[in-house]
Formats: structure tokens, sequence, C-alpha cells
């Protein structure tokens, strides 16, 4: 990871684009990102590399101030990887500098992990980014929790949360804004000892 204070941040909410996937499991990752957006003051406009961005800064004033860029790849979610990588390149960010935020079925709803690096545990937004730039980015995996039952994991995925788990999304929402901001200020161990629960 850079060292330099003044280098910038990509975030990149995972999900799809479209009013009809808006509140999907999927989409946590979007939620994320329009939490962070309005937290900066900024509003999403189109970028040429097919994604969504707002232009910041998070952070007290002073040195713990960062420079960060949201993004929402416009692409479907098996195709991140393409407007991730123009981002990337597009404002000159290291790829340890990169953190995506998506839903990961192996956690309990509401549950966070962050992390560095490694697989994508089949979940097809990582796995266009890592084939596009490699595995080395920090990952906050948003909980969603197994199926039910038989469902399957392609259905389970594309539907909304249930209304018992809307009556904790906005909380849950919050804290993983949370969770992004001290990554990038904190950096990830002291992060994480706040946020993997």
């Amino acid at each position: 990871m850079t060292t330099d204070p003044t280098a910038p941040w990509l975030v990149v909410g995972l999900g799809n684009p479209g009013p009809d996937y808006a509140a999907n499991r999927h989409n946590v990752g979007f939620m994320v990102a329009d939490l962070l957006a309005e937290r900066i003051g900024g509003r999403f406009k189109a970028h040429k590399a097919r994604a969504q961005v707002v232009e910041g800064r998070i952070g007290p004033p002073g040195p713990a101030n960062r420079r960060v860029v949201l993004a929402k790849p416009m692409s479907y979610m098996n195709l991140s990887g393409g407007p991730v990588t123009a981002l990337r390149d597009f404002y000159k960010v290291d790829t340890a500098n990169i953190v995506a935020v998506h839903d990961e079925l192996d956690i309990d709803y509401g549950t966070l992990r962050l992390k560095l690096g490694g697989g994508d545990n089949g979940h097809n937004g990582l796995k266009s980014m890592t084939k596009s730039m490699g595995p080395d980015y920090h990952r906050v995996r948003f909980g969603i929790g197994r199926p039910p039952g038989r469902m399957q994991v392609a259905d389970f995925v594309l539907k909304d949360f249930s209304s018992a788990e809307r009556k904790e999304l906005g909380y849950f929402v919050d804290r993983a804004a949370d969770a992004v901001e001290a990554l990038i200020i904190e950096g990830l161990e002291r992060a994480q000892t706040t946020y993997n629960s």
C-alpha cells in the first residue's frame, strides 16, 4: 500500500445498474457508495469509463484527510473489471488503494469483514476485477447470509432484502460506510480491529 497521504483512493461499490436491481442484495455495494457520496456532499456523474463517479475528500482536515474517488460501475456485475481498471488508470490509483464494497454469501447478514487480496469466493464482480488487475485490492465484505432452503444463489442475490432485513439495513449500510472511511484513514489493521466482528 502506498504511504503517500496525497495518493488517491478508489472506492468501488459493486452492483447492477438500473432501477430493477436497486434494492437487491447484490447491490449493497451501490448502497454504501451512495451513502459515502452523501457524506462528502457529492453527486454521481457519468464517467467515460462506463461508471458513475464522485470525487471528494474524507477524513478530518489535516494529515488524515484523503482524496477519494467513489465509483459505481455501470456495466453488469460480471463485467465490473473493465470500468474499474479504466478508472484506476484514469485517476492513477495504486491497486492497493482500491476498495471493493460487495455482498458476501458466506457471512451472516450485516456482518462485515475487511481484507486485502484473496480469492473471489464465486463473486462475479470480484472475479471480473481480479481477472482485470490481479487480487491485490482491499475488500469490504458485507454479509448477506446463505439462501434459505433450496433457493438458488443467483435468485437469492438478485432478490430484494426481506422486510425483516430492511429494518436493520440502514444501520448496517451506515456501519459499512464507516468501515470504508476507517480503512482509508486509519489503515487496514485498525479498521479490522474495529469492524471485523
